[in-house]
């Protein structure tokens, strides 16, 4: 049944509106696209791209790129990842005195890169380090900190549900945590019993589920499979940066809004492009935003003229000038009420869940497909 008075969401001593969070997606949840998220509205946590806390003490510019806030961009919490107690413990420290508003530890990410200087999810496979390593940041600081998780290193070391309460007793204040393992990467479905084990494991603080979040349906059903106390949303925020406002209003009403207009996807491309250009500067911003604008257009219909354009601009006029031009040819396959014709609308987003305690036909078909076609961007750069 959905709740009709959907809980806020409280940890440690932050206290959010909302049990919605933007996960972190490296190379994508930049200041930028959290001020965008935050604009369309709904969502009560955003964090950042996943930092090195090494980088952070040795002031890399690019890891204080990654970091970079503005008053519009609170609550914020930052991820960072790393292997020495130390330095960990010093970067929390150093955010704390920046303001932010949390940190979260990555261990749940599944690139080797980061897994071979021992984060991410190697920190699955050694407890009573990894515990220790929390401890020592949670007596530096006061605010709160946090755990991203994933399952587990493999099908055969299901170790989430163990670390979640260790991390619990070293003082994490709530744990996030993917419903896949590190072998699987991004591939194969959801575990929703994987998740719902960790919440049975912990004692008092929260866990928050995230994976495959593409749609308010999806949040419903991992909230009320899992138990967990909200969920945190990636890719499925790519797709669609309306999410958080409208699985809010789902979950608070059981109605769901009908999907952006076209013009006001424009409006919220554009948007996000403008901001780009002010946090980066029109030749980079034009640049990165070359990997951004086809994640809108994979919602606009036919959109083959536009992901052409949009890889080869450089500045605010060639990306105005393509917007227009796509438009004009988007034309055709509209009806006389400029309505997408039904052949050429987007299809609906699906389930891609598994619950073992779930009978099969109480599952949608659409829930047990075996994978999911994954973007290439943040699965080569998380």
């Amino acid at each position: 049944m959905i709740s009709t008075s959907l809980s806020p969401l409280s940890f440690g001593s932050l206290h959010l509106p909302a049990p919605l969070l933007l996960s972190p997606l490296a190379g994508y949840t930049n200041l930028p696209f959290r001020l965008v998220i935050r604009e369309v509205g709904g969502v009560g946590l955003c964090t950042t791209d996943l930092v090195n806390a090494r980088s952070l003490l040795e002031k890399n510019k690019k890891a204080l790129k990654l970091i970079e806030s503005s008053p519009a961009d609170t609550p914020l919490a930052v991820q960072l990842f790393g292997s020495v107690p130390e330095e960990m413990r010093d970067a929390a420290q150093y955010l704390e005195s920046l303001g932010v508003a949390s940190v979260d530890i990555n261990m749940g990410c599944p690139v080797r890169k980061v897994c071979q200087v021992g984060g991410g999810s190697a920190m699955m496979t050694e407890l009573d380090r990894t515990a220790a390593l929390v401890a020592g940041m949670v007596n530096a600081v006061r605010i709160p900190i946090t755990c991203k998780m994933r399952l587990g290193w493999d099908d055969d070391n299901l170790t989430a549900p163990d670390l979640a309460r260790a991390l619990e007793d070293a003082g994490a204040t709530a744990i996030m945590v993917h419903g896949r393992t590190r072998q699987q990467g991004f591939d194969g479905s959801v575990n929703l019993a994987g998740i719902r084990r960790v919440v049975e494991a912990v004692r008092h603080i929260p866990v928050i589920g995230n994976g495959d979040i593409t749609s308010p349906e999806a949040a419903r059903i991992m909230l009320e499979s899992t138990g967990c106390a909200g969920v945190s949303i990636g890719r499925g925020a790519f797709y669609n940066p309306w999410i958080f406002a409208h699985t809010l209003h789902y979950l608070q009403t059981g109605e769901l809004l009908p999907d952006p207009a076209f013009s006001e996807r424009i409006r919220v491309m554009n948007r996000h492009l403008e901001l780009m250009i002010q946090v980066f500067g029109e030749s980079l911003g034009c640049t990165m935003f070359r990997k951004v604008g086809p994640w809108y257009a994979k919602r606009f219909g036919p959109a083959s003229f536009f992901n052409k354009g949009i890889v080869r601009i450089a500045t605010r006029a060639d990306y105005d000038a393509l917007v227009a031009s796509y438009i004009e040819w988007r034309a055709q396959f509209l009806d006389e009420a400029g309505q997408l014709l039904p052949k050429f609308a987007p299809r609906p987003h699906e389930l891609n869940f598994r619950d073992e305690k779930a009978p099969e036909a109480d599952v949608p078909a659409v829930a047990r497909r075996e994978a999911i076609p994954v973007p290439a961007g943040p699965n080569e750069l998380w």
